[in-house]
Formats: structure tokens, sequence, C-alpha cells
């Protein structure tokens, strides 16, 4: 993934094409700003869908880390892997 060109959403209204075909074909994100701040990035679709299963590998881990720690200590007081799980998809809801 080359370095990402930062621009103002006005910028971006202007050519918004060219900033989905940059993403896409040069592997060149986009970070949007407004009002001098950064807020969105545009990234190519199959990038994002690496990054998703990347965070979800991840959390799986977490998850199954906890499990076998709780396990390890005793069911007295512990959930289950799925009541972790939904736990969490409501924090981050």
């Amino acid at each position: 993934m080359s370095e990402p060109v930062i621009e103002s959403m006005a910028e971006v209204r202007k050519h918004l094409a060219d900033v989905i075909d940059r993403a896409r074909r040069d592997e060149t994100p986009t970070i949007i700003t407004r009002r001098g701040r950064q807020e969105a990035v545009v990234i190519d679709i199959a990038e994002y869908e690496r990054m998703r299963r990347l965070a979800d590998d991840a959390e799986d881990a977490w998850l199954n880390r906890l499990a076998d720690r709780a396990e390890a200590e005793g069911l007295d007081g512990s959930v289950s892997l799925e009541e972790m799980a939904a736990a969490l998809r409501d924090h981050h809801a």
C-alpha cells in the first residue's frame, strides 16, 4: 500500500471517482479532512476486507486466550466463549 494522500472534503467532492480509482488501481488511500481534522479514509475494498479479517482473527485469538485462562482458573463465575463474544459485540455496537 502506498503512502496516503491527504485531501480536504471539498477537494474529494470535486473528483471522487479519481479518489476511488486511486485507491483501487494504485492501492493509495486518501485521508479526508474536514476543517483541518482527519475524518475518514478511502481505501480499496479488498484492503478493507483484508483488514476486517485481520481484526476478526485478532479478536478470536484474544477471546480464545481469555477462555483458556478462565478454564484454567476454574468454571466458577466464568462465562462461555459465546457469551464473551456477544458481550463484545454489544460493547462495539
